[in-house]
């Protein structure tokens, strides 16, 4: 029987760290393919099976499913050293490596990428962005600037002319525009990148046609978003974003496929909100509860280590994330954090200026002011973390994901209820035939 789609998207919808490794993880055990679209190494998943937690950053979360192709593609930014150190890692582990492939026209970051982030991050003073400092904002720039040196670079003749032109001008940024003396040395940075790019230069490959001859072969393709749909640089809470577009409209782009070649969107949206660094989130709780929401959720980040911003579900966002990324399913995570909370308060609206609102303000202080306006509802206060489908839940959690249906129109193909593989439940079954 034929497949009812061949290419399905996983992107987050809040404000990034939303489960997207644990559902793409998931998913890839039935994939053939696994494409990353966008990001760098800011974006890490932590992924759990056999009792033993696994971490990537660039790596697509298809890695630990040995016959799985894995693909970082075009719209990506890649640190060659963080790369070399993860695969490093994942292959002392045991895990297969030789399954990934690097496209050849992806954006490398460089040493001068980074200290430029932190320099950036400096010179804002209390307009901080948050950023991860790896780098990520500063090696878009060059890419739109045109001084970018993709992985191709490497293999041209004029290659050291190349690299050499560009550590001078960001030395000359780092000197001249931030005043700093910590430039670099052009022979340790070529030695280095060099070496590693040796290393797997026979994974490198154009990610456009290996993408797309899999989606024509009739292979599953999963596209994996890094971030969410609210730290899009476009569409989200601008400036507090990230540098990239991580909603599901660049998964083509990305990789170098057209856009009718992406047939299915998911969205995973954690079952309460949390966000990293600054900007405004209507919901956010300064309590006990939103401490103890926090612990539970174990909200640190996997790549910092910094404590996450805690609160309540905000129904507009979602459904404005919803909109803006083309999602066609939702996918809760984290639910078992709430099994605790006797009553769960979900935001249904705006009020700014005494105005209600139905969608998300462009501006980023607008949503500084913003009052929510909840609705509650009782909890389950009963363990969840061994559910096996939907009809296994109490009551009041199915109320809870119905509410999230109603308001948003957008059904749910299935939720999570802890860490592990073996809590993931579909409400309905993808991937089959």
């Amino acid at each position: 029987m034929k497949k009812a789609y061949k290419s399905l998207v996983v992107v987050g919808t809040q404000w990034g760290d939303e489960g997207k490794g644990k559902i793409t993880d998931y998913f890839a055990q039935k994939a053939d393919m696994v494409v990353r679209f966008a990001g760098g190494d800011n974006a890490g998943h932590m992924i759990e099976f056999n009792g033993k937690r696994h971490k990537v950053t660039i790596v697509p979360s298809g890695i630990f499913s040995p016959k799985v192709k894995n693909v970082i593609g075009n719209g990506t930014v890649v640190n060659l050293e963080k790369l070399d150190t993860e695969l490093t890692r994942l292959k002392n582990d045991g895990i297969k490596i030789d399954n990934l492939f690097i496209s050849d026209r992806a954006h490398v970051i460089f040493d001068y990428h980074c200290k430029i982030d932190e320099l950036q991050e400096e010179a804002r003073k209390e307009n901080r962005i948050g950023t991860t400092k790896r780098g990520i904002g500063p090696t878009y720039m060059s890419k739109a600037s045109r001084y970018g040196i993709r992985i191709c670079d490497f293999n041209q003749p004029n290659f050291k002319a190349i690299l050499e032109e560009n550590v001078e001008h960001h030395n000359g940024l780092i000197r001249d525009l931030y005043k700093s003396n910590e430039t670099f040395s052009f022979n340790e940075i070529y030695s280095k990148v060099t070496a590693i790019y040796n290393k797997y230069k026979n994974q490198i490959v154009d990610s456009g046609e290996m993408v797309s001859n899999a989606i024509q072969e009739g292979q599953y393709v999963l596209f994996e978003g890094a971030q969410g749909v609210l730290l899009d640089i476009d569409h989200g809470t601008y400036p507090f974003v990230t540098s990239s577009n991580c909603t599901a409209n660049n998964a083509s782009t990305g990789v170098g496929i057209h856009a009718k070649e992406v047939q299915k969107v998911v969205g995973v949206v954690k079952a309460y909100n949390t966000r990293v660094g600054t900007g405004g989130m209507p919901t956010e709780l300064f309590d006990e509860t939103g401490n103890r929401i926090r612990e539970r959720g174990r909200e640190y980040g996997s790549n910092t280590g910094r404590p996450r911003r805690c609160g309540w579900l905000d129904l507009v966002a979602l459904k404005y994330a919803i909109r803006v990324g083309g999602i066609d399913e939702l996918f809760l995570t984290l639910f078992d954090v709430l099994d605790q909370e006797k009553e769960i308060k979900i935001c249904v609206g705006y009020k700014l200026n005494g105005k209600e609102m139905k969608s998300m303000p462009a501006s980023d202080q607008d949503l500084r002011s913003i009052q929510p306006i909840y609705q509650t509802l009782p909890g389950w206060n009963e363990d969840i973390t061994n559910v096996k489908s939907f009809a296994d839940l109490p009551q009041n959690a199915k109320n809870y994901l119905t509410t999230i249906v109603e308001f948003t129109n957008t059904p749910f193909l299935g939720f999570s209820v802890g860490p592990d593989r073996t809590q993931t439940i579909l409400i309905k079954e993808e991937f089959n035939d």
